[in-house]
């Protein structure tokens, strides 16, 4: 049985396939390559391999560049040091993981879930289609971070509002609230600066040091005094939106984007 192991980091490589050929001697690594482009071009012109190890972060990029390229049937095991919501994607979309360091246990622990999936896939191409899929799930999972929806305060209860449903927030004397399309506010349990990396920087912008703005809300936009702007959104605010002149010129960019 032939393995490819897709590793940047020589050292690292080496104590896998060590640990590999120790824990399953039929098991052969017969390739080490260090970068998205190698891994396309020995996927391209070398028979494929029964099973990849293959590391998320490379020098030259994500792996997921790899099977965007190229299309592989075989089963992946990837390899991460991201934190336990990355591993929980992995759990969902059913390709397993090795958390680094590697150890030998949780190398058997993959290696015996791989020969259970062997054994139980009918057919290479029903293998392959699960596969481009689960590689699909990871690459929207992974090309998008930010938040699709927030935990956020009612009376006694914490309840998750889908951020598509945010006009914008606004922060009162440290204390910031959500304003949804349908009028109703939440108090969140962030700054703002701490929303603002959270949610995608296409769709929502920090104004001020009071509001974070939703580009889909905003209904029109002013000059103001000393080339500062306003702008009016589609749900009142408590105040005018005013962006300062340092900003203007950025922000308009922003909305035409």
């Amino acid at each position: 049985m032939n393995l490819l192991i897709i590793e940047d980091e020589a050292k690292t490589a080496k104590e896998l396939k060590k640990l590999i050929e120790s824990l399953r001697p039929d098991m052969h690594v017969i390739a080490i390559v260090a970068s998205v482009k190698s891994a396309v071009q020995w996927l391209g012109s070398n028979p494929e391999p029964d099973l990849i190890f293959s590391d998320i972060q490379l020098a030259d990029g994500l792996s997921f560049e790899i099977y965007r390229e190229t299309i592989v049937s075989c089963p992946i095991v990837f390899c991460t040091a991201f934190d336990e919501y990355a591993i929980q994607a992995f759990e969902t979309n059913g390709i397993d993981y090795l958390l680094k360091p590697i150890d030998e246990e949780k190398l058997e622990h993959a290696l015996a879930k791989f020969e259970r999936f062997a054994s139980l896939s009918s057919t290479r191409n029903e293998t392959s289609s699960n596969q481009q899929q689960q590689i699909q799930n990871l690459l929207a999972h992974f090309e998008n971070p930010y938040k699709t929806s927030l935990l956020v305060y009612y009376k006694d209860k914490i309840i998750p509002i889908h951020v598509d449903d945010i006009l914008f927030f606004n922060s009162v004397d440290g204390i910031v609230s959500a304003h949804l399309k349908d009028g109703s506010l939440y108090v969140v349990n962030y700054t703002l600066e701490s929303i603002e990396s959270q949610l995608d920087p296409r769709l929502f912008y920090k104004a001020n040091r009071q509001y974070i703005i939703a580009r889909k809300a905003i209904t029109g936009i002013e000059h103001y005094f000393t080339r500062r702007l306003v702008v009016h959104l589609s749900l009142p605010t408590p105040e005018p939106i005013i962006v300062s002149k340092v900003k203007a010129s950025d922000f308009l960019r922003w909305v035409q984007q």
